[in-house]
């Protein structure tokens, strides 16, 4: 049986009151568990969302709600290593979690329609799950996906925390390593999308993950026997100056390609800081 979902105390009261009919759900991952969320009539078609590294299922916080209520039944594990999930020893980067979506979803969602969206890091390990387990879905959807075997020009500034002393310290690194990476707007970055960031970072575990600099998507994308869709943010600084090779690269490896999709004016982190855009492009692309 679930539990009651368990939302961040830093949630603004509309948007935690919102998310307050979710399920809490635990699968079998390795000797502990692994946590999914769950919004939604059980008799809805499926729609798994797969969060992006250093993250949890908060990554979704804007757009769960939105698909709920056009129909879905929204899935959200932590993965194995992250947010609230044990993290089993031999689970040491994105080509080990496969087996632990698959047996989570046999759980959760043994029969019916299931689409697969993948964010970032999420979205290298959809398309590794679903090369293995091509019968776990129907659709595939990578969303700002490393893994092409493509690089920017400059490598993406990022800087360590966790040997920082203080509070305010780890803030002011945290806050580079958001406008780096994952925003575009300065004005994204407000207390809320801190504290989320804050939390999901000090909860990383599998923190030697090298596989997203590797062609490791490039090389799964030929095996994936179901519909495979793109969305990036304009200015993804993974592939900053090189979207149209990553693009053009996609359309040539899927076997069943369906497009690709950008959403203007935002960054990497795409569903959260253009929510409202990527709901409604997301739900086009769903249907």
């Amino acid at each position: 049986m679930p539990n009651p979902i368990i939302c961040p105390d830093f949630l603004p009261p509309e948007l935690a009151l919102d998310l307050a009919d979710g399920r809490r759900w635990l699968t079998p991952c390795g000797n502990g568990q692994m946590v999914w969320h769950e919004w939604g009539a059980p008799d809805r078609p499926v729609l798994v969302l797969v969060h992006g590294g250093s993250g949890s299922w908060t990554h979704w916080l804007r757009n769960i709600a939105p698909l709920r209520d056009a129909g879905w039944r929204v899935l959200v594990p932590d993965l194995p290593g992250f947010g609230d999930s044990y993290w089993p020893e031999d689970c040491v980067d994105t080509d080990q979690i496969p087996p632990y979506l698959h047996q989570g979803l046999q759980h959760l969602a043994p029969q019916g329609q299931v689409r697969v969206v993948g964010f970032s890091f999420g979205g290298m390990t959809s398309a590794l799950w679903l090369k293995e387990y091509p019968q776990d879905a129907q659709q595939l959807i990578l969303v700002g996906a490393p893994g092409m075997g493509i690089k920017a020009p400059e490598r993406v500034p990022l800087k360590g925390w966790r040997h920082l002393h203080t509070d305010a310290q780890r803030d002011a690194i945290h806050r580079h390593n958001l406008m780096a990476l994952m925003l575009q707007h300065p004005e994204s970055l407000d207390s809320m999308t801190l504290d989320l960031h804050r939390a999901n970072v000090q909860r990383d575990r599998m923190t030697r993950r090298r596989l997203s600099g590797t062609p490791i998507v490039a090389d799964a994308l030929p095996h994936l026997q179901m519909p495979v869709s793109a969305i990036y943010g304009e200015h993804d600084a993974l592939y900053a100056c090189r979207m149209p090779e990553v693009k053009t690269l996609m359309a040539q490896l899927a076997p069943h390609w369906v497009g690709w999709h950008t959403v203007p004016g935002s960054g990497h982190w795409v569903q959260y800081e253009a929510a409202q855009a990527f709901n409604d492009l997301l739900l086009k692309v769903l249907r």
